[in-house]
């Protein structure tokens, strides 16, 4: 039954966070109505550190009702000058990420160094900048051991890269966001041990990215490529993003790697996307704002596709292909109206499949689609790395 004001009255809060409203639509979900926090005696916490994606929510309650709260498995910390013991408390995980949004004092940078060097698995992230303090990276001089590390959202802030030079040589994680002026990546070729990469804008120097052959998982954001060879030295990889950017050439995807997981997400121009089903090792494949995307790659090619989620297709109504992929478990079907019933009738021709997420609009028409289909939702903990 959807939630009323009544049922939920006194309802314990389970975290609170800021996200996107967006975040109220994914999975299907629609604002039903309103209840005063005064009510059940709710306040909002003046000062929110923390953001939630579009998934989270559910992840969380998820967590707490399904499968009861167990022990986390990754730590967050929040950190600032002057930092307190409580912000260099012991992890109890070992993993996670310690982040911070202004630039620290020397001193503190040397104690939070001391602290990470405990926990190798932990990620340095620096973010944001609103007060314009992390004008370089120069403050990876204190990290001299660090193995993974962040620099997202600094946008206009950073003037400089160069600060990288101070990170092992063994680096195996790297995330570098979009700033103006954007930077050479050049400098990342010293990592030649690197297991991941995120990097958003920067083009310059982007052909080093061929020679960092030990990546497992790379995420490109809002660059352009005439086609993917510059990947194809890549042997290892097993997860590649491709979101923004104008690449629509994407022919060579089955020769890249061993790739068990694929991102698409608004791709200026693209419309072909058949190579996808000649990938042999794929699990999972995530398509999302292609809207020049009108049709399915047959999935003959891809016998180990478990796997597929389309949000935000709007091109797309023939969903027969999917019925070409030989052991198929689970399909998601975000923010996708386009669709009626008829739509939907070839997913009764997948005999493995075993679960669907439906979001077509309204409680209404999932419903609907939900009888037609006789199935569960799919599951929320699928694992492309072990699958």
């Amino acid at each position: 039954m959807p939630p009323t004001s009544e049922a939920i009255a006194g309802a314990e809060v389970l975290a609170v966070g800021t996200t996107h409203v967006r975040t109220i639509a994914h999975g299907g979900g629609t604002v039903l109505g309103t209840r005063p926090l005064a009510a059940d005696g709710i306040t909002v916490p003046s000062v929110l550190n923390t953001h939630w994606g579009t998934t989270y929510p559910t992840e969380r309650v998820e967590r707490r009702f399904i499968l009861g709260d167990p022990p986390a498995t990754a730590d967050f910390r929040q950190v600032a000058s002057p930092l307190t013991d409580d912000m260099l408390r012991p992890s109890l995980t070992g993993r996670g990420i310690v982040q911070f949004n202004s630039l620290l004092a020397d001193d503190d940078f040397i104690r939070l160094a001391e602290w990470m060097r405990v926990y190798p698995e932990m990620t340095l992230r620096a973010y944001g900048s609103y007060d314009r303090t992390i004008r370089d990276l120069e403050f990876l001089r204190f990290f001299p051991s660090l193995r993974r590390f962040d620099a997202d959202a600094l946008h206009s802030s950073i003037t400089s890269i160069d600060g990288l030079r101070h990170l092992p040589v063994d680096l195996e994680e790297l995330a570098l966001g979009d700033t103006t002026p954007r930077h050479d990546l050049s400098i990342i070729g010293r990592f030649r041990d690197l297991r991941s990469l995120w990097v958003e804008g920067h083009t310059r120097g982007v052909e080093v990215i061929g020679q960092l052959t030990e990546l497992e998982r790379l995420s490109i954001r809002s660059i352009t490529l005439p086609d993917l060879s510059l990947f194809l030295p890549l042997r290892s990889l097993q997860s590649l993003e491709i979101k923004l950017g104008g690449t629509t050439d994407l022919r060579l995807l089955p020769e890249i790697g061993a790739v068990r997981y694929l991102e698409l997400w608004l791709i200026r121009g693209l419309d072909d996307i058949d190579a996808i089903g000649r990938m042999g090792s794929l699990r999972y494949v995530f398509l999302q704002a292609l809207k020049r995307v009108e049709r399915l790659p047959e999935f003959g090619g891809a016998p180990n596709l478990r796997r597929i989620h389309l949000q935000t297709m709007k091109g797309l109504r023939d969903l027969s292909p999917v019925a070409t992929a030989p052991v198929l478990e689970d399909i998601v079907l975000i923010d996708m109206p386009q669709l009626g019933l008829d739509d939907l009738r070839p997913l009764l021709d997948v005999p493995s499949l075993r679960g669907v997420s439906l979001g077509l609009g309204s409680i209404r028409r999932n419903e609907a689609a939900a009888a037609l289909l006789g199935l569960p939702p799919a599951s929320r903990t699928f694992d492309w790395r072990t699958a």
